[in-house]
């Protein structure tokens, strides 16, 4: 009897966009820090251009600050405090629910903590997790690599941003194409430089 492949291919219909703790008092202590930025700019314009809701948490913002203000949340669909390490509470969890979400692209801070344990409860729970290698980091740089891979034995899906938009979009002729492709071009020069990138070898 033939068995279809799960392979984890996200449905622009059915994903939504995780941006975990990207948060101002970070900023002098994460590794690459603009980088982690550049890619959540990039997946917020996105998130406008295909409608895929966008929700944001902050770990206890009282001691950490809010967003770092260059990231335009206006538009997301919940913006959350939390204590919680992992982005998967109540809120969420109903709120991915009732928008029959069944995939999540994540990106943020920090990799071996709030990105990761987020992304065991997401696939605990049945959802496809594809996490930017691109757009998540640590304070220390070499958590960055142990964490991505712990996602990946677990079941999760590394990827990176240009990659996962390409997927969402799955043909030239999607009505948004240009738009996607435009800001492609505009953030070109910014994914280029992305340090994360890079062999952790050259992270210190």
């Amino acid at each position: 009897m033939f068995t279809s492949r799960v392979v984890g291919r996200a449905n622009q219909k059915t994903t939504a966009f995780f941006l975990c703790d990207i948060q101002e008092k970070f900023r002098s202590h994460i590794y690459q820090f603009p980088a982690v930025v550049a890619t959540a700019q990039k997946m917020i314009a996105a998130h406008k251009i295909l409608d895929i809701p966008l929700i944001v948490t902050e770990q206890n913002p009282r001691a950490l600050g809010i967003t770092a203000p260059e990231l335009d949340l206006s538009q997301a669909k919940m913006n959350l405090p939390k204590t919680k390490f992992s982005m998967f509470i109540p809120e969420v969890e109903k709120e991915l629910k009732s928008n029959n979400i069944k995939s999540v692209v994540l990106f943020g801070i920090e990799s071996h903590v709030c990105v990761l344990q987020t992304a065991l409860d997401l696939l605990e729970n049945n959802y496809d997790v594809h996490v930017l290698a691109d757009g998540v980091s640590s304070m220390n740089s070499y958590e960055i690599q142990h964490a991505l891979k712990r996602i990946e034995t677990a079941g999760g899906y590394v990827t990176t941003s240009e990659s996962i938009l390409f997927q969402l979009l799955r043909d030239s002729n999607h009505e948004k194409f240009k738009l996607m492709s435009k800001l492609i071009k505009e953030t070109k020069e910014a994914t280029a430089s992305n340090k994360l990138m890079q062999p952790a070898a050259s992270k210190i």
